[in-house]
């Protein structure tokens, strides 16, 4: 994330996903089984994210801030308070060079991101790195094969992924609680910052995408995307776009974000066989609603000939259900699963191979946006 970028829509494991058993588990605050001692962090990068982090590792138990690195010394100062005793400092190998460094998270331009990763994991140190976990695929591949060769935790930002709403989410989805999942819909528009160098795409779609990597079943896949986008306004990216999800059982999912629109909206819908579920991130007082509400359909063999035309097709209206939500700040929760991840030697929820898929969603997203929105296989989606 670039340190200067006022980013809109923030929120306060092997190739293979995790295990059912992991990512159907305790909440994603739960404290580690493992020893509970303090890691010292340092958070590099102290322009728009970096003093979130700064934030949030200072008001945990499990670490102690050693370090804010900053390539401007003064703004890292200005972070930290005039009364900090934390470290601010412009020299990242001094960081990586401290014994007392356990972990590092980085906050710094996305084109940045394999440089100061890899030299973290190079160093021994744990990484957590803001979304997207690089600029390319390749380049978040390297990351991930560094972290795993050398037994580091690698661990990807995926903010929303840590809110109540959705860890509520995938706890129903993954409970069967919707029943087979038929679609998914997410809009995140509002009139925003046209980014001068990356389009609406690879700015906003990165939190849907991250949300829907996290919710989907183990054995529920996005095999293929189509991208369709514009530019009306002749900003040279496109400021609108669509992403079209082929799924491996069959189901849709679909990304809507502008930087356009008068309005903000943040909603997703996801539907399936038994129950679908509205999400509406700007309602806080009913950010989940769940509806027993939806369509069936009469196996042919259960109605008579005569009959079959007009009953294949049914409509059944039940009760809607609003879940009680836990407040809780994401970020804080989001601290909390890295250091448990490190604590106890498990992936993190978010991990390295999470961050993965999105880059893999979002570089085939590119290439159908560049050929008019063909639809265009996935690596990780075989």
């Amino acid at each position: 994330m670039k340190q200067s970028e006022a980013r809109q829509g923030e929120p306060q494991q092997s190739e293979a996903r995790q295990s059912e058993a992991q990512r159907s588990g305790a909440s994603v605050s739960a404290g580690a089984q493992g020893e509970r001692r303090t890691l010292g962090v340092a958070v590099v990068g102290a322009g728009y994210w970096g003093p979130n982090l700064v934030r949030n590792f200072q008001g945990s138990d499990r670490f102690r801030l050693r370090a804010l690195c900053d390539l401007d010394v003064d703004r890292a100062r200005r972070v930290l308070g005039g009364y900090s005793t934390v470290q601010a400092t412009a020299d990242l190998g001094e960081v990586l060079a401290d014994p007392e460094i356990d972990a590092v998270a980085v906050a710094t331009p996305a084109g940045t991101h394999l440089d100061v990763a890899l030299a973290a994991l190079k160093a021994g140190k744990h990484v957590l790195v803001e979304k997207p976990l690089a600029a390319t695929y390749a380049d978040g591949l390297r990351l991930v094969e560094e972290a795993e060769q050398r037994g580091l935790t690698l661990m990807c930002d995926h903010t929303y992924c840590y809110t109540p709403a959705v860890a509520r989410i995938r706890e129903l989805v993954l409970g069967g609680e919707l029943g087979e999942l038929h679609y998914v819909d997410s809009v995140r528009i509002n009139l925003g910052l046209v980014q001068k160098d990356i389009d609406v795409l690879w700015d906003l779609a990165p939190h849907d995408l991250s949300i829907l990597d996290f919710i989907l079943p183990e054995h529920v896949q996005p095999v293929a995307v189509a991208a369709h986008g514009a530019d009306p306004i002749g900003a040279g990216q496109a400021c609108i776009g669509y992403l079209t999800l082929q799924l491996s059982t069959g189901a849709i999912a679909h990304v809507h974000v502008n930087w356009l629109s008068p309005t903000k909206v943040r909603t997703t819908m996801v539907g399936g066989a038994k129950r679908t579920l509205v999400w509406d991130d700007l309602n806080p007082a009913q950010r989940i609603a769940v509806f027993d509400r939806g369509v069936d359909l009469a196996a042919p063999q259960e109605i008579g000939a005569e009959e079959r035309r007009d009953m294949l097709v049914s409509y059944r209206t039940g009760d809607m259900v609003a879940p009680a939500l836990a407040e809780r700040e994401a970020l804080r929760a989001m601290v909390e699963e890295f250091a448990d991840a490190i604590t106890t030697g498990r992936p993190p929820l978010t991990d390295g191979r999470a961050g993965l898929r999105v880059l893999d969603i979002l570089e085939a997203a590119s290439r159908s946006l560049a050929f008019h929105g063909a639809v265009v296989g996935l690596r990780t989606g075989h």
